[in-house]
């Protein structure tokens, strides 16, 4: 049996000097703002997960009205989060994800991104596409207000759901 699941996240710009993407540390002139590190592609990562195996989503697992969820790592809320779905019988097949943004280019670190999801979840890196778009200059991506990401996964189970 096969699961498709969708995430998104988007969270605002503000002044800083890094940005964490897909688990990776980033320096830019602005940061992500966010209750955790606001790592949007590892959130919409969390979601994606979360729905194909039919679990809620990522507020659900880590409010932001908990202040233990304060700052908090989105790689270690993804490997809890992904150890629920596993316990289910699920493995992953595949994941793909856009990052929008205008700025920083993300293409410099594609690589660097998918072998740290890779890493996190305990999967091979060619399990994993990561592609980025600009806004253009339009919206609030384009004028650099924002990043986004938005995430396709597809689990397996050789369990019945019944």
């Amino acid at each position: 049996m096969y699961r498709i699941g969708l995430g998104h996240d988007t969270h605002r710009l503000v002044e800083g000097s890094s940005i964490l993407l897909g688990g990776v540390r980033i320096e830019h002139s602005r940061r992500l703002l966010g209750h955790s590190d606001a790592d949007v592609l590892l959130h919409a990562i969390i979601d994606a997960l979360l729905g194909a195996a039919g679990l809620g989503d990522i507020g659900e697992f880590f409010p932001d009205t908990d202040s233990c969820n304060k700052n908090r790592d989105s790689a270690e809320m993804l490997r809890i989060a992904w150890n629920v779905v596993l316990s289910q019988g699920w493995r992953i097949v595949n994941i793909d994800a856009i990052i929008f943004a205008e700025r920083p280019k993300i293409a410099p670190y594609k690589e660097a991104i998918k072998n740290k999801i890779a890493q996190i979840l305990d999967i091979v890196p060619n399990q994993i596409g990561v592609k980025a778009k600009t806004g253009e200059r339009v919206g609030i991506i384009g004028r650099e207000e924002a990043i986004s990401a938005e995430c396709v996964v597809l689990l397996e189970t050789e369990n019945s759901l019944e």
